[in-house]
């Protein structure tokens, strides 16, 4: 136990996490279960450490684990949390908690056994922690998402710019834009985030499209393969499916076609790319009334960064720019593809169209709460808003 409060307080003192994320605030750390999911690479770890440094420092009433460890193979959640809990531990921080089997089985019975012990630990993005029904009716859940490009200005520039409603926004932009605008360079803070920007290992100094594409690969291999338990022979295909879909991100699928290619069924090969969502690569857009397993309306990378880090591609592409939009809009809101139109439907309520810079106006212009997001703005005015400022809602 005594090395294990060692790297606790090693890497407690050593976290320097440059951002502080909103989610810190958002969850409600009275809840003796939580878990936190997010896509591989957004700064889960790092997370938890903030936190313990945060409320606990070196206080031996909270510690950190990592199941990596492989001091876990041979002994479980629940028999460790015991021996912590008899020494008067009350908070166990567990990171990657799927690495360890019977992981649910194991929560349940510390929370059972265990009344004054607290467990916050972290997981993929394509765990169902709500629907499990081990820790289903007892577990808070949380995601961590990348960096807006919000959070990223405020990172890169020292300011201290808040998020914004959509409704707020809407009203406002114009407001808002003008104030963002005047204390930093919005267009060339934008294409940097476009590039790299969502991923926190930005800020090392490394290769960041190397390091993306090393993610990448654990995401397909670990959170898609080993979580889902697909063997391993179906790896190339998958990783195949995935480049196919990135070479023509933001159209409607031929999901037989596609299928048919990386040889599997259309069954098979829809499943793989609600896997491929799931594990936070991918965004499937349906009309409004049609959820998987039916045909989406379009399919696009989940965010910029991974298109560029696939193929290079310029700034303005209107594939770039969807992948944006989406991405930020899709942590509070729902995000449909309209049918009669080329816009966007907002939680059944907004249309936004995205505009390339030098598009002209789109034919529903003058409907009502029809909004067009044009890359082509640094401020806006009436319904023309600047893309940009979709970043600025978490």
């Amino acid at each position: 136990m005594e090395a294990f409060y060692r790297t606790h307080a090693y890497l407690v003192e050593h976290t320097n996490a440059p951002v502080r994320r909103d989610l810190m605030d958002e969850i409600d750390w009275n809840d003796r279960l939580i878990g936190i999911k997010g896509t591989r690479g957004v700064g889960k770890t790092t997370f938890l450490l903030q936190y313990a440094k945060e409320k606990f420092g070196t206080d031996r009433s909270c510690l950190f684990i990592n199941m990596n460890n492989f001091y876990f193979q041979g002994r479980g959640i629940h028999d460790f949390a015991g021996e912590f809990y008899a020494q008067g531990g009350r908070v166990l921080l567990i990171d990657q908690i799927f690495k360890k089997s019977e992981w649910n089985h194991e929560l349940r019975r510390c929370y059972d056994d265990y009344h004054e012990l607290q467990i916050i630990f972290t997981g993929s993005s394509v765990m169902r922690l709500l629907s499990d029904p081990m820790i289903g009716d007892i577990v808070a859940c949380y995601s961590l998402r990348g960096f807006s490009f919000r959070e990223y200005v405020n990172l890169k520039t020292g300011n201290h710019f808040h998020p914004h409603t959509l409704e707020g926004m809407l009203q406002k932009h114009e407001t808002i834009a003008h104030e963002v605008a005047a204390e930093v360079d919005v267009e060339s803070l934008f294409k940097e985030y476009l590039h790299h920007g969502f991923y926190p290992f930005f800020l090392e100094h490394t290769n960041y499209s190397e390091n993306l594409l090393k993610t990448m690969n654990m995401m397909i291999e670990v959170d898609v393969l080993l979580i889902r338990q697909i063997e391993l022979k179906y790896l190339t295909k998958i990783k195949k499916l995935y480049y196919l879909l990135a070479l023509e991100t933001g159209k409607s699928p031929n999901v037989s076609k596609l299928a048919e290619t990386i040889d599997t069924s259309r069954a098979t090969g829809m499943n793989y790319i609600k896997y491929l969502a799931d594990a936070r690569l991918l965004n499937i857009i349906y009309h409004q009334g049609s959820v998987f397993p039916k045909k989406p309306a379009m399919v696009v990378v989940n965010n910029p960064n991974l298109i560029y880090t696939v193929y290079p591609r310029n700034f303005g592409d209107r594939e770039i720019l969807n992948s944006f939009f989406i991405n930020q809009l899709r942590k509070d809101h729902t995000v449909n593809k309209e049918r009669a139109t080329d816009a966007y439907r907002i939680d059944g309520e907004t249309s936004v169209r995205i505009s390339a810079e030098g598009e002209g106006e789109s034919r529903a212009r003058g409907k009502k709460n029809y909004y067009t997001a044009s890359s082509g703005l640094v401020v806006g005015k009436g319904r023309k808003i600047p893309l940009w400022l979709f970043g600025f809602l978490y």
